[in-house]
């Protein structure tokens, strides 16, 4: 199939609902996450030169066109780990936002573990820090059940889980699951529809761990699934009939592969892997379970001098039919782009680039993507979410 990209003039047709329409609808909310501590020059991944860009959470609505800034707090998040460092509550009452790393406070050139898991009140006018928690080492994605009554935060850098309950929007820590081995690296976790199972990616191991719900009592069920080489985000379609994974691979200019879990089988198991493009670092499924937006870094993540560097990366489009995965559209992005959200309609997709400090916009028509204009971000996109479909 062709691959295609449209003229601006799609895009404003697509990209949802008019400035002035839009104000009759209850708010769309994305949260963004931006690490302001860490940059990417052409020695590789460094410090922000002093001072940095403060840590910071943009809310954004999406149901206006361009979407509104609802606000920004200042608020810990860093790039280390999948873009889905970031959970809204089914309400969209309050956001949580983890952070991996930090700035050492002792040793200002040196980055360190971070362990903050903060509570971002949607409902304040502007949106605030309402609260913030400690989950573990390197605490990465994050995740929070349809009842709104259970999180789950992925802690990479010690190789738990940390269980959060939730009560009338208050956290309180739960205890942690121990994968038994510290370097296992989890990074992202998904509840299932139903919330009595969830799904924990383990990049440094390369194993999906199967995790089981009682109530609040969670446990591993020592069952792990075989996808590609380090599975990273972790999508479930709103179905509950699939899961996607993203397998990252070691940014070695291969090409990386997203794979198809069928929760339908018993037990659930991989079933299929496709090639999507070199360092597939963020991926979301449409609100109809139709379509999977995945971001190919494609060497955009390297320094310069590495022979594997590309000067953007790339937004593919895959079209969902049962465990079937098909490309239908492609654009490029930016560089070192994270996470990616769709709106409501599935009419558009928007992606947030950590190098350039913004959230790009695009309409999508099925069979085309058309870029619009971006939304400026005050440090690097870092971790992007809705709530759950």
């Amino acid at each position: 199939m062709r691959i295609r990209m449209r003229a601006a003039a799609l895009a404003a047709a697509a990209l949802g609902a008019t400035a002035v329409g839009a104000t009759a609808l209850r708010a769309e909310l994305a949260v963004s996450a931006n690490d302001g501590h860490t940059l990417l020059n052409d020695a590789g991944i460094q410090v922000a030169a002093p001072p940095p860009a403060a840590d910071s959470v943009t809310v954004l609505d999406l149901s206006a066109n361009p979407p509104r800034v609802v606000g920004e707090v200042a608020a810990p998040a860093s790039v280390v780990g999948p873009p889905q460092s970031v959970a809204l509550a089914p309400d969209e009452s309050f956001a949580l936002v983890t952070s991996a790393t930090r700035i050492d406070p002792g040793d200002p050139a040196k980055i360190i573990p971070d362990d903050r898991v903060s509570v971002i009140d949607l409902r304040a006018t502007p949106p605030k820090v309402a609260a913030t928690l400690q989950a573990g080492k390197g605490a990465a994605g994050v995740s929070i059940n349809r009842q709104g009554t259970l999180a789950l935060v992925a802690n990479r850098m010690e190789g738990t889980v940390s269980v959060f309950t939730i009560a009338k929007g208050t956290l309180t820590p739960a205890g942690k699951i121990d994968l038994g081995n510290d370097k296992a690296g989890p990074s992202h976790v998904v509840f299932t529809r139903d919330g009595r199972e969830a799904y924990l990616t383990r990049d440094n191991d390369s194993k999906i761990s199967v995790l089981a719900v009682d109530g609040s009592t969670v446990t591993y069920t020592k069952r792990d699934l075989t996808a590609g080489m380090r599975p990273y985000g972790i999508e479930i379609t709103p179905s509950g009939d699939v899961a996607v994974v993203a397998n990252v691979g070691t940014s070695s200019g291969d090409q990386d592969t997203v794979s198809v879990i069928d929760l339908r089988a018993r037990p659930p198991r991989v079933v299929n892997t496709v090639t999507v493009g070199a360092t597939p670092e963020g991926v979301r499924i449409s609100p109809d379970g139709r379509f999977v937006a995945v971001i190919a870094e494609n060497g955009s993540n390297l320094a310069k001098t590495s022979p594997f560097y590309g000067e953007k990366g790339w937004l593919r489009i895959f079209a969902l039919s049962g465990v079937e995965l098909t490309k239908v559209a492609e654009a490029p992005i930016g560089r070192w782009c994270q996470g990616a959200v769709w709106t409501r309609d599935g009419r558009s997709v928007l992606v947030q680039c950590m190098i350039d400090r913004r959230v790009e916009r695009f309409g999508f028509d099925g069979t085309a993507l058309a870029p619009a204009e971006p939304v400026a971000l005050g440090a690097g996109g870092a971790g992007f979410r809705t709530a759950e479909p």
